[in-house]
């Protein structure tokens, strides 16, 4: 078992931090300032550096690489800003990986070269107003009316809502109770019947789009029907993917505090010398990198564990359940090193902070990943319900 990266890892680490620190630092400024998405003009320029898709065959317009790969990329770019980061999330970890494994090869075809190439997003839209935990209450329903799917329904918390080119819909294809009705639908923007509310103000996420989606008839040929009812096990396995690059994003505000951290305390001088000769700040450091590593390490073994390019559930839930609390944790701990300043919003210190606390809570909250974990080592399934 090697720890170390490969000479090839290495290299595409070393091009994706060179880029991530020389292009996006001022852009992860505006995007925060401005709470406005990533220009498409930066998705091109990612798509160019090979930045998309890393993680995708290159059938399909990938670098065909594997998850290590691309979180080794993603996470570099987090460290930036989530918002800077959350394209290429979208392309390594996303909705994309669903279609790569159950879609039908002619929408394979027609989507995922193009977000490789920088021309699409693609979101997942899970969550409804009363099902977010309880996914499997969902009540947005697709209904087979001969070749097409007609959709009518709500969406709730979608990032990338009223931005992305598309969406992959969790919805209830047929009459049969709980998880077993519910499949997946792929639905492009600007399908007549769909329409999407007001950008949500959220704490952090700036620059992240977010709003909901309304399904009003939406109709969509039935070959769009990317899982059907009955499927519900193999979008979850599929999910698993985004657990861990959710857990990459939150990992990258992590390093990312400790990386400026450590700058700040060499640097700044209290009582004549600098302040990371003072104990109390040695012990905040270690304990900083300690939750930094354990993270990043359980992140890869995930995505090195992964079997048919899915990790498993308990893997995933794991390294993201780590890595949520160590990002709280440790974004906390660089507030504090800095004191005013990185309370301060001149400093990006503060904008981690609150951006870990949401990847906390994204794709399932660290107690739910509790549960899954408990699930998975006993070996089956607890109903919330009874």
């Amino acid at each position: 078992m090697d720890f170390n990266l490969s000479e090839e890892q290495a290299a595409l680490q070393a091009a994706a931090r060179t880029f991530a620190r020389s292009e996006m630092l001022a852009v992860a400024e505006e995007t925060e300032r401005e709470a406005t998405p990533l220009s498409r003009d930066w998705l091109k320029r990612y798509a160019e550096m090979g930045f998309l898709g890393v993680n995708v065959s290159a059938d399909y317009g990938g670098l065909g690489l594997g998850n290590v790969e691309a979180f080794l990329v993603l996470e570099e770019f987090a460290k930036i800003s989530s918002a800077v980061a959350f394209p290429i999330f979208e392309s390594v970890a996303g909705p994309v990986h669903a279609l790569a494994h159950f879609a039908d090869d002619a929408l394979k075809q027609r989507v995922i070269p193009a977000v490789c190439r920088g021309e699409m997003i693609v979101a997942v839209a899970m969550s409804e107003p009363d099902a977010g935990t309880a996914l499997t209450d969902l009540r947005t329903r697709a209904e087979l009316r001969g070749d097409r799917v007609v959709i009518n329904g709500a969406k709730r918390w979608c990032s990338g809502g009223g931005h992305s080119d598309a969406y992959l819909v969790y919805c209830r294809l047929s009459d049969a109770p709980g998880a077993k009705g519910i499949g997946a639908v792929y639905v492009d923007m600007g399908t007549p019947g769909l329409t999407f509310g007001e950008p949500e103000q959220l704490m952090g996420f700036r620059g992240i789009p977010d709003s909901d989606l309304y399904f009003e008839e939406v109709s969509v040929p039935a070959d769009q029907i990317v899982v059907p009812a009955g499927g519900f096990a193999k979008l979850m396995q599929a999910f698993d993917l985004e657990r861990c690059g959710n857990a990459t994003m939150a990992l990258g505000q992590a390093s990312g505090a400790l990386e400026e951290a450590l700058v700040w305390v060499q640097d700044r001088r209290q009582f004549g010398k600098p302040i990371v000769e003072f104990q109390a700040v040695q012990l905040k450091l270690a304990e900083m990198a300690m939750r930094v590593e354990a993270s990043r390490l359980l992140i890869y073994r995930a995505a090195q564990g992964a079997e048919s390019g899915l990790p498993s559930i308990l893997d995933s839930s794991i390294a993201k359940c780590v890595a949520n609390e160590a990002a709280r944790e440790v974004t906390s701990a660089g507030v504090q090193l800095m004191g005013g300043y990185g309370y301060s919003r001149d400093y990006p210190m503060e904008r981690r902070m609150r951006d870990a606390w949401g990847w906390g809570i994204a794709g399932g909250t660290i107690d739910i990943q509790k549960v899954n974990i408990a699930s998975a080592l006993v070996g089956r399934r607890f109903d919330q319900r009874r």
